[in-house]
């Protein structure tokens, strides 16, 4: 006979998932399975003992390996999350113990050679893909599940890629908050070598510039600190980020100056410059990112409800019963065993007595970072 008073979860997506490479992406990964509720367990994979220590302490993960083995046939998701040199090798070394069921995936934000790679391994339930978020911050210490949310997560089918893989693939992602957009690996590879490693590169630029000449960085205000930004990111791993792209990159970079001596003539024309200024302004101004509100920290509780009417009352009743204000509430998702809600409070003693109150009312919760 089932207790009543036991916790209640939804069914999860994923039975064992395994996060291999668990650093500022791949944790944030994890998180987001672990209080989402969408594997029932989650092993974090990497070489160093450092890292699988302070990502168990930090509740990233359930259960840390160091080494691929038999354990890994029971992974029905691998997510491959190492730096993007690490990629294939990682790739290569687990292939031979993956399940032909698992569902497989990356975070790398090259796609054409890791797909590629996938491909001669016989990896049929592979899926290429790219989530649009990161931090100059990196390693575990810094991951968190919000990240993933509201990005946009690029998916990179290939003619060979299942489409029963793909589909998986973007209720995973959906599941974990972002927005799953899907395009070729080439046409991905082209279009983030404009967005993303070119600014890099402007970015390296601009810093030598000033290293050269001590008395710019005295004048170095705001605008220079947010053109700059990039170039505090792990050096090695952006190396490697732009030389896996470089054909792309090549390509980016020339029409990059063809811009730049564009501009140059502008200057002696102001009618032309004043209309590339105000271009420049209304395409800014206009970008998703930069509309994007930005809204004070919160301190979020995730509360697992199953799938039965006035599920989202009784949580919401109990905690004003107890004088625990919610300042705001989401549903994360919804499945046929049930779903989760994020509740936002007001401090963080507020997440520890909610938590509390609804343990005891026999709902499961997870703080969330």
């Amino acid at each position: 006979m089932t207790d009543p008073a036991a916790p209640v979860t939804p069914a999860p997506l994923f039975e064992t998932a395994v996060v291999a490479g668990v650093g500022l992406i791949g944790g944030s990964v994890a998180l987001g399975l672990r209080q989402r509720f969408l594997a029932r367990r989650v092993i974090g994979l990497d070489t160093s003992v450092e890292v699988l220590r302070e990502a168990e302490a930090l509740g990233v993960v359930d259960e840390v390996r160091a080494k691929p083995g038999e354990w890994l046939r029971e992974a029905d998701l691998v997510v491959l999350a190492a730096p993007m040199r690490a990629l294939a090798p990682l790739a290569r070394e687990l292939a031979p113990w993956l399940s032909p069921k698992a569902l497989v995936t990356d975070v790398g934000s090259v796609k054409a050679g890791i797909a590629a790679e996938l491909e001669a391994l016989g990896v049929r339930n592979f899926v290429a893909g790219h989530p649009m978020a990161g931090s100059e911050r990196g390693g575990v210490t810094h991951a968190r599940a919000g990240l993933l949310e509201n990005a946009v997560w690029v998916l990179t089918p290939t003619d060979h890629t299942p489409l029963t893989a793909l589909s998986r693939t973007r209720t995973l992602v959906e599941h974990l908050g972002a927005a799953p957009v899907v395009m070729p690996p080439d046409a991905h590879d082209g279009l983030v070598a404009t967005v993303s490693h070119l600014p890099y590169l402007a970015s390296l630029a601009l810093t030598h510039m000033v290293a050269r000449d001590e008395r710019l960085s005295l004048l170095a205000a705001g605008g220079f600190r947010d053109l700059t930004r990039v170039a505090s990111g792990d050096p090695r791993m952006s190396r490697d980020m732009v030389v896996e792209n470089r054909s792309a990159l090549r390509e980016a970079l020339s029409r990059f100056r063809r811009q730049l001596d564009r501009l140059e003539a502008d200057l002696d024309e102001p009618d032309d410059l004043l209309d590339a200024a105000q271009e420049g302004k209304r395409t800014r101004d206009s970008l998703p990112v930069v509309k994007r509100s930005l809204l004070p920290p919160k301190h979020d509780l995730v509360v697992a409800v199953p799938d039965r009417p006035n599920q989202i009352g009784a949580v919401t009743q109990a905690l004003g019963e107890a004088g625990v204000n919610i300042k705001d509430i989401e549903v994360l998702a919804i499945r046929e065993e049930g779903g989760a809600i994020r509740l936002g409070l007001e401090s963080l003693e507020d997440v520890r007595r909610a938590g509390e109150i609804l343990g005891a009312a026999g709902f499961e919760v997870r703080a969330r970072g």
